[in-house]
This record gives C-alpha cells, sequence and structure tokens, in this order.
C-alpha cells in the first residue's frame, strides 16, 4: 500500500498538490475499500475512524481533485449516487461492471469486451476513444437463487394445501 501513497504523492506534486494528512487519509480509506465502490459518504464515515477532524466538504473536494487528476474514476451506476474507483495503472480501458437490480451487487468485469466496437466506431465516425464504460444491469446469481428458491417454496405450499 505504501508504493501505491508514494506513486499518488508523486501524480499530486507532479500537477503543484501536496499530499496532505487529510488527502492520505481518504487515500488510505480508498486503497483498503478497493473492492467496494465506495460513495463519498461512505469515505467520509471511514475516514472519520482515522481522522475525526477531517470534514465531509474536505472529502469532497479530495475525491475531486483525485478524480480531475485521474487518480480514480468517478461512476454512477444509475441510482444517483456517484461512487469511487482507483484506475487500474497499466489498464488502457476502465474496466466493465455488472449491477444487480435487487441487492445493489456490483461486480467488475476486467477483460476488455469492446476492443472490436471501438475498432469499428473509430474506422467508421473517425472518431477518437479516449475511454469508454458499461454497466449491465441485471440480477446476480445469489438474488436469482433466492428468487427461484421462493418460487419453488410456492409452488409446494400449492402443492402440500
Amino acid at each position: 500500500m505504501e508504493e501505491r501513497i508514494d506513486r499518488i504523492k508523486q501524480q499530486l506534486y507532479s500537477h503543484n498538490y501536496k499530499l496532505t494528512p487529510q488527502r492520505e487519509a481518504t487515500v488510505r480509506v480508498l486503497l483498503e475499500n478497493e473492492e467496494d465502490h465506495l460513495s463519498a459518504e461512505d469515505v467520509y464515515m471511514l475516514v472519520k475512524d482515522k481522522a475525526p477532524e477531517i470534514g465531509l466538504a474536505t472529502v469532497y473536494r479530495t475525491l475531486e481533485l483525485l478524480s480531475e487528476l485521474k487518480i480514480i474514476h468517478k461512476i454512477n451506476f444509475g441510482d444517483g449516487v456517484a461512487r469511487y474507483e482507483f484506475r487500474a495503472e497499466d489498464a488502457a480501458h476502465h474496466h466493465h461492471h455488472l449491477v444487480c437490480i435487487r441487492c445493489g451487487k456490483v461486480d467488475e468485469i476486467i477483460e476488455d469486451l469492446l476492443e472490436d466496437v471501438e475498432k469499428k466506431v473509430q474506422k467508421e465516425f473517425r472518431f477518437e476513444i479516449l475511454d469508454h464504460r458499461l454497466t449491465f444491469h441485471g440480477i446476480c446469481q445469489d438474488c436469482s437463487s433466492e428468487k427461484s428458491q421462493s418460487s419453488q417454496q410456492a409452488v409446494r405450499k400449492v402443492t402440500i394445501e
């Protein structure tokens, strides 16, 4: 983790910003919860444990700065809540997401599924693609299993009565 914090510190310095204690606390929370797609409020609540003096506005400003510097992505899954995740340092593009509309669980697809589509769009529309995002909304395996189990129980109830 310290190595990543040092790289982020260098990215900030290269844009004439410092890694203040408040920014570092925010970065550490994001790194510690990298899999979770945290909202600003989630980050704030976790940062508060590490730095009780930090304010929500400071967390928002830090997240916006990190987003502007392309250290993190600001993403929205259609529920009106901005969430944040680190950019993959070695990836040419953003990864894709699967969002369950029942439980809200978010899974990631690391593989770039749109490479051929990008080539076609660039060629046919003469459009230089810098990045793309793809989010699938549906029902996750866990919720599907629960639904089929409850359906089976309902059928059993009907046949027993």
